[in-house]
């Protein structure tokens, strides 16, 4: 089920009416109705993968309480790499199976052997790996003892598949969001309304940025040979705000309907495209994956501790891990190797923590040395963009040696027409300045009573309007990041 369909808009009021109205005296019944409308809300797309969710739920929660009164250290070791088997082995299966297929076929293709062997029809679960990793940072933190475990397996299934960001994120962890359903919760005015005005610019960024911006970026990459240097960049600028706009937009909206429900998710996104370095970029973007992969893999490496190398080797495995994450296609870990390579200088000048601080904290502008950052971080990311955004490398490499041609300094053209491009330019521009104004914020819309209230009003019904004239369930996109 899609947040931008009309199926969304009717199951929502539906399970917040029973949530509030009918279920709100017992804390159990209402953590049952959670799980009820989870899986009601996944299966929408293909029921019979409720079987994954819930055998992956069942093997974490007895897990976790036979860790709890295990004190063997092999045994409870044993433990926990059963279910780090168990988690891995089926998003290894669906998601990475072909592919693996695919490479060993080539590899030994190379050698002149010839090995016929047919790619499985295997269908891609949706948010198999948001969930997975979920719910191992939840065995993995009770074997380090962080976390007793629940024996509430009601409260631990509605952790595990919390509709609001079940299928793309916020990776949750056990610590902030399990204890949240062991407390009895009370309608908050205030929250609802907050929540409401996120997920207000969620859909905003969905329906405005992002599906406007994937009219044009898909017909440019689909149709790259027919193009100058200067409309395919254009195409990777557009594409560059569609995955901003999809991704951030659905965390925006996931984390404004867990708010309508009384829950409080943690900040996926911290307006990435502000940053002065990529070591700040990556702080910023889809926060819940960098910390998950800095908390159970860099740290464990060894993290910053030791020598140089050791740290440089950290670097490139979590960069790299961290594409392989995204797909199973080579494009993806060479744009992970991009991100490491961009944050090696930061890193051997001891330089990856300069910016902790939001861009012009305090103020309305920033400096020109701020923008210069800004810019440049930003065309360097573009660049990674069109790695991510391509079929396959050559394709990638095929694109870039167009955009730096002498073809870069011709006028732009969009054989999809100019004027709807150049109105979509302006959303862009819109977007920029809302979230530049709120950028002190957990969400742009979030700056509460900063201005005056006719103004916020205005600015709210503008974004209501645009979302309203560009709705068009015929070309509604699905969300990115529900194929990772």
């Amino acid at each position: 089920m899609l947040f931008n369909s009309v199926d969304f808009a009717i199951f929502l009021p539906i399970v917040f009416i029973l949530y509030w109205f009918i279920t709100n005296r017992n804390l159990g019944i209402q953590n049952a109705l959670i799980v009820i409308a989870s899986y009601f809300f996944y299966g929408w797309w293909d029921f019979r993968f409720l079987s994954l969710i819930l055998l992956s739920t069942l093997i974490d929660y007895f897990i976790g309480i036979a860790l709890s009164k295990e004190e063997d250290a092999k045994k409870r070791k044993l433990l926990l790499w059963t279910s780090i088997s168990i988690n891995l082995g089926f998003l290894l299966f669906f998601k990475y199976c072909n592919f693996f297929l695919d490479n060993f076929i080539a590899a030994f293709s190379l050698f002149g052997i010839g090995i016929k062997a047919n790619s499985l029809n295997i269908i891609l679960p949706v948010g198999i790996s948001f969930y997975t990793f979920q719910t191992l940072s939840y065995t993995i933190d009770i074997y380090k003892r962080k976390l007793q475990p629940t024996k509430d397996f009601i409260a631990f299934a509605a952790f595990v598949s919390f509709f609001p960001q079940l299928v793309a994120g916020p990776i949750e962890r056990a610590s902030n969001l399990l204890p949240q359903f062991y407390k009895k919760r009370v309608f908050d005015y205030s929250k609802a309304v907050d929540g409401s005005r996120q997920i207000l610019w969620g859909l905003f960024k969905k329906i405005v940025i992002a599906d406007n911006c994937a009219e044009y970026a898909n017909f440019i990459f689909n149709n790259s040979g027919d193009y100058s240097g200067s409309t395919l960049l254009l195409g990777a600028f557009f594409f560059t705000f569609q995955i901003y706009g999809d991704f951030s937009g659905y965390s925006d909206i996931a984390i404004g309907t867990a708010r309508l429900f009384g829950f409080d998710l943690k900040q996926n996104f911290a307006f990435p495209y502000f940053s002065r370095d990529i070591a700040e970029f990556w702080r910023r973007w889809h926060i819940s994956l960098s910390t998950w992969f800095r908390d159970y893999l860099y740290i464990p490496l060894g993290g910053s501790r030791g020598g140089m190398t050791r740290k440089v080797r950290n670097t490139f495995i979590i960069f790299i891990v961290s594409g392989f994450w995204h797909g199973a296609n080579w494009t993806f870990v060479v744009w992970g190797i991009l991100n490491a390579i961009y944050f090696l200088p930061l890193l051997l000048t001891n330089n990856n923590r300069s910016n902790i601080e939001i861009v012009a904290k305090g103020k309305y502008l920033p400096t020109i040395k701020e923008l210069f950052f800004m810019l440049t971080t930003f065309s360097l990311t573009l660049i990674t963009w069109i790695f991510f955004r391509a079929e396959n490398i050559g394709h990638a490499i095929q694109y870039l040696s167009e955009v730096f041609s002498p073809s870069l300094f011709s006028f732009p053209s969009i054989k999809e027409g100019i004027s709807s491009s150049i109105m979509t330019l302006g959303f862009i521009l819109m977007l920029i300045i809302i979230e530049w104004l709120g950028r002190e914020n957990k969400f742009a819309l979030g700056w509460g009573n900063k201005f005056p209230r006719v103004l916020n009003w205005i600015i709210l019904l503008v974004v209501a309007l645009c979302i309203l004239e560009n709705y068009d369930m015929a070309k509604s996109q699905e969300f990115i990041y529900f194929d990772f």
